[in-house]
């Protein structure tokens, strides 16, 4: 996160998003009219309900079936995912407003009782045998696009409930996702005391790049007391989501409490395991390594756990305004060729991006996909540091894959986790690239150090917020897990992962209760790490041969969750099931250290 700073023009010019593509307000006629359309979709395709095991003797008749089920669920999905996509775009700008909870949460029910009657289409798809539906396809090739789908539908196959119990599920989803929105609220509406300033979340989390020691120490000290006050509260949640999910683990077979994750993501949990573990060996040579080098360079002993992100000269960093962070990333874009400067420009041309920081405004970044047929929103809170350029270069790299994966249509869109952050992390290191070959040579100490702990960053402490997760969910099959022990679980795992050159001070130990992805996706962070380390490998490729790697990594993107990544990966010569591959990135972050180092 970042520190305010002056900077050539006042950050709050980043714009603000324009949502009247999907609806012009909560009080849209058009809301209910999709409803009602919806609505007739869904009857229709429950017309269907029994008719595909009906014809399982009828490879043609089968297979047209089959295409007109999935088309006709592809087809209310959209309209659905449009709405959900509005309530929750509107309410995250504004978590302060009860209107705008209330209408996400609302909304949020009727499309679960809209949509749950259709939970007899994968169940039913699932009965049938793998040589039936083979034959359907070739008997009736329209059918065949849904291929790729088929084979994620059909990997649940083993997991899946009966029908009733599968619609009790999606009927309490609304229910289950009020402790997200618990734990959002409360860090929307918590004031951290700074001094005399009382700052948002986002706001104490940047002052920690502050370049004065002083002010981030303040901004670390009043965030850990504002967390410890609502650590309580935290820890309900993060029990609960906990307890929830190993109870329909529990009853769909799940054995680890990431295998679901990991079956979502198509990846198998020994790969997973494996990545973590050479991660977590290659600490001492990473993060250990360079903060005890990042203390030197400070004149320090050791450094302070809000020391960790702050800049390595006292001297304010260079700031950018909206204006020149856009023109940096679009550059950036260009320097890859072909159509992604283009499609990155859409966005702030229409505008599609919401970036101005403001009070009720959630924190973080995301891109938000929206449905094919529509288009992704970006959403950051820009300050005008180095940070937010890489950020926004990061979502819109996001939001350039959504647009070319389009094509394939919202089911075959969706990416699993393993590739969903390839084209940020790949944007963003084509944005570093940028930015510190044009900086003044003064400047370069500075931003590779700044490179370094974004690589730390996205692949250290991701598997170190994996590991905590993961002991944190072992211990909770046992029990509730107190909230002082959960923050022994925090220190333990960052500690390892941070190393001796890093003093985690009193208080830090709250500091697991903002981290939203344990609430709202168990078990996502190591996606973070895995898309970090699978780009260093396309990165390496691509020196290789620029001209010839754009084609590919077009194609790449395109294809959406068309492809596992396995086979993704293939045309590039890479292949992530060998344990050399992961050592690409590790070895990749471990040269810029090594370059860090020769600064001295």
């Amino acid at each position: 996160m970042n520190a305010p700073f002056k900077t050539p023009a006042d950050p709050q010019d980043a714009p603000v998003w324009d949502l009247t593509d999907l609806y012009a307000s909560r009080e849209d006629a058009r809301i209910e009219t999709d409803l009602e359309r919806t609505r007739g979709l869904v009857a229709e395709l429950n017309g269907l309900q029994g008719k595909l095991v009906e014809a399982r003797n009828e490879p043609a008749t089968l297979g047209q079936r089959l295409d007109r089920a999935v088309t006709l669920y592809e087809q209310a999905s959209d309209i659905l995912g449009g709405l959900g996509a509005y309530a929750f775009l509107a309410a995250s700008t504004n978590r302060n407003d009860a209107g705008a909870q209330g209408f996400e949460a609302t909304v949020r029910e009727k499309l679960t009782s809209i949509a749950t009657p259709t939970i007899w289409v994968t169940l039913e798809i699932n009965q049938l045998e793998d040589a039936e539906i083979e034959a359907a396809l070739a008997a009736y090739p329209a059918a065949a696009r849904w291929k790729p789908w088929f084979r994620r539908v059909r990997a649940m196959k083993p997991h899946e409930l009966s029908q009733e119990l599968e619609t009790f599920l999606s009927e309490r989803g609304p229910i289950s996702a009020q402790w997200p929105r618990l734990f959002d609220e409360t860090l929307a509406a918590m004031k951290v005391k700074v001094g005399k300033e009382q700052l948002t979340l986002a706001e104490s989390l940047n002052r920690l790049s502050d370049p004065k020691a002083a002010r981030r120490k303040t901004a670390a000290e009043g965030l850990s007391e504002a967390l410890e006050a609502r650590s309580a509260t935290m820890a309900l949640v993060l029990n609960t989501v906990a307890a929830d999910k190993a109870l329909e683990d529990k009853w769909r077979g799940f054995k680890r409490p990431a295998d679901g994750r990991h079956l979502s993501n198509e990846v198998d949990g020994e790969s997973v395991d494996a990545m973590a573990e050479a991660v977590a060996a290659a600490y001492p040579k990473l993060s250990h390594r360079y903060y005890a080098l990042k203390a030197r360079a400070m004149g320090r002993d050791k450094l302070d756990q809000w020391d960790r992100n702050a800049p390595i000269s006292t001297s304010a960093p260079r700031g950018f305004d909206w204006t020149q962070g856009k023109a940096i990333v679009l550059d950036s874009f260009s320097d890859l060729g072909g159509d992604f400067a283009e499609r990155a420009q859409g966005f702030f041309d229409k505008p599609w991006i919401d970036g101005k920081a403001r009070p009720g405004k959630q924190s973080g970044a995301y891109a938000h996909p929206v449905t094919a047929d529509r288009h992704p929103y970006v959403f950051l809170n820009w300050m005008g540091e180095r940070r937010d350029v890489l950020t926004l270069a990061h979502e819109l790299g996001h939001g350039v894959h959504q647009t070319l994966a389009a094509g394939q249509g919202s089911l075959l869109a969706d990416t699993p986790l393993t590739l969903a952050e390839t084209a940020s992390i790949f944007a963003e290191g084509l944005t570093f690239d940028r930015l510190l070959a044009t900086a003044p040579k003064s400047e370069q100490r500075g931003l590779l150090a700044g490179r370094i702990e974004d690589g730390l960053n996205t692949v250290v402490r991701q598997i170190a917020f994996h590991r905590f997760e993961t002991r944190f969910h072992d211990e909770r099959a046992g029990g509730e897990v107190p909230v002082e022990r959960i923050g022994e679980i925090w220190l333990e795992e960052m500690g390892r992962s941070l190393g001796p050159a890093i003093t985690l001070n009193t208080g830090y130990e709250h500091w697991w209760s903002y981290v939203s992805h344990f609430v709202h996706s168990p078990f996502y962070v190591y996606a973070y790490a895995f898309g970090d380390l699978l780009v260093a490998a396309l990165m390496e490729t691509r020196a290789r041969d620029p001209q010839g790697f754009t084609p590919l990594y077009r194609e790449l993107l395109a294809g959406g969750g068309s492809k596992g990544y396995v086979e993704a990966l293939a045309p590039f010569g890479l292949n992530p099931r060998d344990p050399a591959f992961w050592t690409i990135g590790t070895k990749r972050l471990e040269r810029l250290i090594d370059q860090f180092e020769a600064t001295f």
